[in-house]
């Protein structure tokens, strides 16, 4: 019995690591800036990814860490970016918690 539950501990933690190492990318959208639509506490920046999806990408000051972590994008920028992203029916949305590059 013994056997067992350390055979599935260490199973659990396996599938932890695993799923963990493989969110990673799945966090990242890269592509080109269409379009940005400045708020009140940042911008939203339409990105066209290489595949043909379209991510709407959230970027404010508070989200990114800080001022000094805070970079203005501008249309024909190819971006890299880092957050938690969602999908509505119609959207991708991806709330930027960093930006990777800009060229």
């Amino acid at each position: 019995m013994k056997n067992i539950n350390r055979f599935l501990a260490v199973l659990m933690i396996l599938t932890f690591v695993v799923s963990c190492a493989c969110m990673k990318d799945k966090n990242t959208v890269s592509g080109k800036v269409v379009t940005v639509e400045f708020g009140k506490d940042g911008y939203t920046a339409k990105i066209n990814t290489d595949k043909n999806e379209v991510y709407l990408a959230l970027i404010s000051i508070v989200n990114v860490g800080g001022p000094q972590n805070y970079k203005q994008l501008k249309e024909g920028d190819e971006v890299s970016l880092k957050g938690e992203i969602w999908k509505t029916e119609t959207e991708n949305h991806i709330k930027v918690k960093e930006i990777v590059s800009v060229k």
